[in-house]
């Protein structure tokens, strides 16, 4: 008689553990990934070294007359967030909007040409034919995207303190305390998988088209940005920890099921 072949069923740890070792290996290895962590780490030098030269600027609307005149950051923490007298520092209207916060909305440039060029190649249809389901694949890109983010807001705040440093900005903190600025980067990177979500939603609604991604993840991304801000402030707490972690598994989870439903729905071509 006979021996029958069985095959054992692959389990869904060591199916997540495959797929995420190769989009990790990929990402590693990826030029993207190494641009975008350069960028967030150069960006907040410039932007404050440019912003300190142009301090006392004055600017002319030449069709009423009115003159401007630019203020300069005048704290090293305004990269990162609105300190509690920030109202009265220079620069503030500048940084309020372009701080570490814009983190969240770069690191859609990420996900969107990842997950596109998945489409593109063939990757993903080998990929689910052979070695994965769609389920797993989403887990991966969001775990994936998470690592990235969360690499890109320590990077950016790395380059806001040597930029601080360059140009001998102040590192008061305004009655702040160091529990409060970690609290508050503990909490960004607790956010970021409410908006990799997103774009990962969106992605793979647009699969290859990866212009299409990039203007629906930047679209969608903003109706959430302005929360950011406020959810994560500078004096931090462990409260806003607990809420920025509730939100990212509560994202993560719910449009990731939309996200497998639209995988299973949708061609992969």
């Amino acid at each position: 008689m006979e021996n029958a072949v069985k095959f054992d069923a692959v389990s869904f740890g060591k199916r997540v553990r495959s797929i995420m070792k190769v989009d990790f290996r990929r990402m590693f290895k990826s030029r993207l990934f190494y641009i975008l962590i350069v960028s967030a780490l150069i960006m907040p030098i410039l932007m404050t070294v440019m912003m300190l030269m142009m301090d006392g600027t004055v600017s002319v609307d030449p069709q009423t007359g009115v003159e401007t005149v630019m203020e300069g950051p005048e704290n090293t923490w305004q990269n990162i967030g609105t300190l509690p007298d920030g109202e009265e520092m220079g620069g503030n209207g500048v940084f309020m909007m372009c701080n570490i916060n814009m983190v969240f909305m770069l690191v859609s440039v990420f996900i969107c040409l990842f997950i596109s060029d998945d489409f593109r190649s063939g990757y993903a249809k080998n990929l689910f034919t052979i070695r994965a389901k769609k389920g797993d694949y989403i887990i991966s890109k969001t775990l994936a995207g998470f690592v990235c983010g969360a690499l890109m807001l320590i990077a950016y705040f790395t380059g806001s303190m040597l930029g601080g440093a360059i140009s001998c900005l102040s590192f008061d903190l305004h009655g702040l305390s160091v529990e409060n600025i970690a609290m508050c980067m503990i909490s960004k990177v607790f956010l970021i998988p409410v908006f990799i979500s997103i774009f990962v939603l969106i992605s793979v609604a647009a699969k290859q088209k990866a212009w299409l991604a990039l203007c629906g993840s930047i679209g969608g991304g903003m109706l959430l940005f302005m929360m950011v801000s406020v959810v994560t402030p500078l004096g931090s707490t462990f409260i806003n920890v607990i809420l920025c972690l509730a939100g990212g598994i509560l994202f993560a989870v719910s449009l990731g099921a939309v996200s497998k439903m639209i995988l299973n729905k949708t061609s992969l071509v």
